[in-house]
């Protein structure tokens, strides 16, 4: 570690504006307070501006798309090409949201890289809004840029397993939860309970399957569906739908009594870092969710929440935490001790540190 009076200058290049994307906000900018009072000071250069986040999942806005990916890599290359004053470069899932590693192998040429992911980018993947840009997601380039970086850091063992074939030193670092944001509160009593989903645009889809389920349970026990984030198609289920706010997103879902993550058992799913499931625990929230990839070791089934794989299961165990306050009661308080021990901010933004610090040294 390092002496009291050295510093250590970080430029993080993310693809999105702070605040905005889940995924970025519960790594890097969630660590970066607590790294400064490790001797760490973190700039943190998006790709895409404030308007361009705008309309990236919004169908059409062609043009200002186009703008917008044109005014970032004119950013990045002048970023790269100018006189470093940092030790180290942080890169967030890649330096721009198109292309070949152009821009990575030139910053790699003037600074050792931490290159950081927290999902199956390696995948063909892109947002069904933007599906006429697949062929400018270069396959190749997650692989690329783990043989040019000095480290790689990725969410879960999945991620690392892939990272372990192309990079010299791969560390899991798993997204983590700021403990001291969310805390468990006073829970109201209330005739309705709740169960509630969080995501976006782009992760409802996985909500919509478990519409049936819903409609049955609601044939016995009357309970009130929250979705924040997203507005999603549920035949036969009322709904209420609220806004994603970062500065009230621990506060609307504090509401919640039984929260949901449903994924299919898919490659790009076992990619994910069961962030969903992580903000309900760290609420004392019992978590119903696909046994898929991590969440099977996040979520203990009957200890900290409940695994649920069938329509069935899914109808049996929620209308379980439904009908027992006491259950929920005692599943939430183990789920917020398992975010404490291994998922908070706390334990997790001082590794990342070292990390920084091995790759400066």
């Amino acid at each position: 570690m390092p002496r009291p009076e050295e510093r250590l200058r970080v430029l993080a290049l993310v693809p999105y504006p702070t605040g905005r994307v889940p995924g970025q906000r519960y790594r890097l900018e969630q660590w970066a307070p607590r790294m400064e009072r490790l001797g760490i000071d973190i700039t943190f250069s998006p790709f895409l501006s404030r308007r361009g986040m705008d309309v990236l999942y919004r169908r059409g806005h062609s043009a200002t798309k186009a703008a917008e990916t044109i005014r970032g890599y004119l950013h990045r290359v002048g970023e790269v090409l100018r006189e470093q004053r940092y030790d180290v470069a942080y890169l967030y899932r890649e330096a721009a949201l198109l292309g070949p590693a152009w821009i990575e192998a030139l910053l790699a040429r003037r600074l050792p890289i931490v290159f950081d992911f927290d999902d199956a980018i390696y995948l063909p993947h892109v947002s069904g809004v933007n599906e006429s840009v697949r062929s400018l997601k270069f396959p190749g380039k997650v692989a690329a840029i783990c043989r040019m970086a000095s480290h790689v850091t990725v969410g879960n063992e999945t991620l690392a397993a892939f990272a372990a074939r192309h990079a010299r030193r791969v560390t899991v670092i798993p997204s983590t939860i700021d403990t001291d944001v969310y805390r468990i509160g006073a829970r109201e009593s209330r005739a309705r309970p709740v169960v509630g989903w969080t995501g976006s645009g782009t992760t409802a889809a996985y909500l919509a399957p478990l519409g049936p389920a819903l409609v049955r349970i609601r044939q016995s026990i009357d309970f009130e569906l929250r979705v924040i984030g997203a507005s999603v198609d549920l035949p036969g289920v009322e709904a209420t739908f609220v806004p994603w706010k970062a500065e009230s997103e621990a506060e609307d879902l504090r509401a919640v009594d039984v929260g949901l993550m449903p994924l299919p058992d898919d490659e790009w799913s076992r990619g994910k870092c069961g962030m969903k499931a992580l903000q309900y625990m760290a609420l004392g929230i019992p978590p119903v969710v696909s046994p898929v990839g991590v969440n099977a070791q996040i979520v203990e089934h009957g200890r900290n929440g409940l695994h649920a794989r069938t329509e069935e299961e899914w109808v049996e165990r929620i209308s379980l935490l439904l009908r027992d306050p006491a259950l929920r009661l005692r599943l939430g308080k183990e789920a917020r001790r398992t975010v404490e021990e291994r998922f908070s901010a706390r334990v997790h933004a001082g590794r990342m540190a070292e990390v920084f610090w091995s790759v400066a040294a």
